[in-house]
């Protein structure tokens, strides 16, 4: 059930996380023993996925909206694949079925070996939006999951390698035992407006024509306004003097928390730092609805998976 009226893509993961259970080995070993439960893969980070067939929607009603969905696989396929609890994940529950995922990091495709005839591995910010939105923020909690296990298999206390416990929703120092956590670096996202008008900025990697918000990471002792001030002022030279939340996107590249916000500015001298962003320009709401469109000659916006995407269409909507 969402709990706000703006869910992006890679929110609304509609599993039971059981956090209260998984911390418990014997329960998480019964879970694993189900004969019902379901496996998702993901190899270099990219899932396994089929071509949709709706009679086959599992878990639940999750395949509407999409023409591809995950290709599960039973939890005893997942476990053997993964070889050790290094690479198994206890994603959560579908009503009361167990679901579990893997980390495959061979230099071959398993697509073309163990798992021939069972799917096909894409890359997740490619094949998002086609698959079912709770299936994307399936594979993105995964995702993102691994990623943190990949980076901090070290304990940052004291140099030894640290084991995975809780179904790999944490890992624990044998050494020192201090407890480690998976990692959620938040980041502002925000849409100045002066008026009638938003700015967005380009940076200078980015493909030609491209414009979208501007964003940040958030710092230490600072808040999310605060930071969206600071993030505005030192990219674009303007004063925020209002700052009001739209959404929050889960960011699973590798582990970010893109906090939406639309910020009232003081006024329209803006002027790209040339570090962060090489310009900066002002659309009306006629404009950035041309631009969201794909109609404003020389300009387009991100695609509809990201928040910047869906703070500059809420805007124009009036939000």
């Amino acid at each position: 059930m969402p709990l706000q009226a703006f869910v992006n893509t890679f929110a609304g993961n509609p599993l039971d996380r059981a956090s209260d259970h998984r911390n418990d080995p014997d329960w998480l070993a019964a879970q694993l023993a189900d004969p019902r439960a379901l496996g998702v893969a993901l190899w270099n980070g990219r899932p396994l996925i089929e071509d949709a067939a709706p009679e086959d929607a599992v878990p639940g009603e999750t395949n509407a909206g999409g023409d591809v969905q995950i290709a599960y696989l039973q939890a005893s396929m997942v476990r053997q694949l993964a070889g050790s609890d290094e690479r198994l994940l206890f994603l959560g529950l579908w009503k009361n079925t167990p679901v579990f995922a893997c980390d495959l990091e061979d230099a071959a495709d398993p697509s073309l070996g163990a798992l021939a005839g069972m799917g096909r591995f894409e890359e997740l910010r490619a094949v998002a939006l086609r698959l079912p939105p709770p299936e994307a923020a399936i594979c993105a909690t995964a995702k993102g999951l691994f990623e943190w296990r990949r980076r901090h298999r070290f304990c940052a206390a004291c140099g030894q390698a640290s084991d995975v416990a809780d179904g790999g929703w944490k890992r624990v120092c044998p050494s020192c035992r201090t407890e480690h956590f998976p990692r959620t670096d938040p980041v502002v996202i925000m849409l100045p407006v002066f008026q009638d008008r938003c700015l967005l900025g380009r940076q200078a990697a980015w493909p030609p024509g491209m414009f979208s918000a501007l964003a940040g990471f958030l710092e230490p002792g600072e808040s999310i306004e605060e930071a969206c001030a600071r993030e505005i002022r030192e990219e674009a030279g303007l004063t925020a003097d209002s700052v009001r939340y739209h959404s929050t996107q889960p960011w699973p590249y590798p582990s970010s928390l893109m906090i939406g916000l639309i910020a009232e500015v003081t006024d329209d001298q803006a002027a790209p730092d040339q570090t962060e962003l090489e310009a900066v320009r002002w659309f009306t709401r006629e404009e950035a609805e041309a631009v969201l469109r794909g109609r404003y000659e020389g300009v387009f916006a991100p695609p509809p998976l990201a928040i910047a995407h869906q703070l500059l269409a809420a805007w124009v909507a009036g939000f």
